[in-house]
């Protein structure tokens, strides 16, 4: 099974025409999607003190989707740069889905000044951002935040280091030409990365 997270608050964004893609063609290769469109299922995104300890309570809808992240082959996950850091809600997302215990643990003996074991089954994660910044603009100016962020803060941190990363940009000043170019490039990368042996 491959989870596939969407955020972006604008039905119809260019984000959800590039998740349409990843699912119908992870479903065309015979994967089992688990899709989450976080704006529209209103993901509630703040951490709740009952929460954050490993044996905390978790509500159902949280554990739906920490589930189902323990038991995914792959991640996808789709989002628009803010502030080279994931909109709030997928922020959230993180925080109350990849959970000690279940993302990441630390070893015997450490009591979480270490460097954490990561636990997820997935082989691999693809992300793929949009964006108004040009990719040079990006990596000169800021240091490609999300890069950091997403390999090696988030999935490398919790055991998945196979990692692939593409930045649609830019944008705003995008023609439908180049838009169906892009989808195109995200379908072959989703085909590459999880392709069934």
């Amino acid at each position: 099974m491959i989870s596939l997270i969407l955020c972006h608050p604008t039905p119809g964004s260019f984000n959800h025409a590039i998740a349409d893609r990843a699912k119908s063609t992870l479903e065309a290769m015979g994967h089992e999607v688990a899709y989450h469109d976080l704006y529209a299922e209103r993901f509630a995104p703040v951490l709740p003190a009952i929460e954050v300890a490993r044996d905390g309570f978790v509500p159902d809808f949280v554990a739906r989707h920490c589930n189902e992240i323990a038991e995914a082959s792959g991640i996808v996950v789709v989002h628009p740069n803010w502030w080279g850091m994931p909109p709030a809600v997928l922020t959230g997302w993180v925080d109350r889905v990849m959970r000690p215990g279940l993302a990441y643990e630390f070893l015997e003996g450490d009591s979480g000044e270490g460097v954490p074991q990561g636990l997820l089954k997935a082989a691999s994660a693809v992300v793929f951002n949009t964006a108004n910044t040009s990719p040079e603009r990006e990596a000169q100016v800021f240091g490609d935040p999300l890069e950091r962020i997403w390999k090696d803060c988030v999935f490398g941190l919790c055991g998945v280091n196979d990692f692939h990363r593409r930045t649609f940009s830019v944008v705003v000043t995008s023609t439908p030409e180049v838009r169906a170019a892009w989808l195109d490039e995200a379908e072959a990368t989703i085909r590459r990365v999880f392709a069934r042996n």
